[in-house]
């Protein structure tokens, strides 16, 4: 609200797992430090409001991905790392978010337009191919030389891929 309610030189970065996740994920049953990410992810009605934002084609509205590959170490630690290891499968995520909503058409903007416009860089000229079909499989981890990272887990089937 703050944001559409103020002048056109005001945008906000939206992530991916703020489109999917409320606080109920990181806390129902039990902490889940995979899902914990700062600023904390809250209510329902605000991650519906955040999806709301990005389908909406508004250019102040963009993908800012803060892909955050800590190690599950890290992650469990008692003052364990924020964030979320969204960068393989970010893509496939947010075709879904906005294929459910029926929003497909706005996504290139969200993702790829939107954010260079807003800084006065031209979009990048490479591009990629999402297809959809049956469910990806994504790995649950992946090992680096410091040890294993979860990747992000959206708690629903993803049926896009990246070509």
């Amino acid at each position: 609200d703050y944001v559409r309610d103020s002048r056109s030189n005001l945008a906000a970065t939206i992530t991916t797992h703020h489109l999917i996740i409320n606080r109920n994920h990181i806390l129902a049953g039990g902490i889940k430090p995979h899902y914990y990410c700062l600023p904390v992810a809250k209510r329902e009605k605000h991650r519906i409001a955040l999806v709301q934002a990005a389908i909406s084609g508004d250019k102040r509205f963009f993908l800012g991905t803060d892909s955050a590959p800590h190690t599950d170490a890290n992650k469990l630690l008692p003052c364990g790392c924020a964030g979320c290891f969204t960068a393989i499968n970010t893509l496939s995520c947010l075709a879904e978010v906005f294929d459910v909503a029926g929003k497909m058409d706005k996504l290139e903007n969200f993702t790829s337009l939107a954010g260079p416009r807003y800084y006065g860089l031209e979009p990048n000229s490479d591009t990629v191919t999402l297809i959809k079909g049956d469910p990806v499989t994504y790995p649950s981890h992946v090992d680096t030389a410091d040890g294993p990272v979860t990747v992000f887990n959206p708690g629903f089937p993803l049926h896009w891929r990246v070509e």
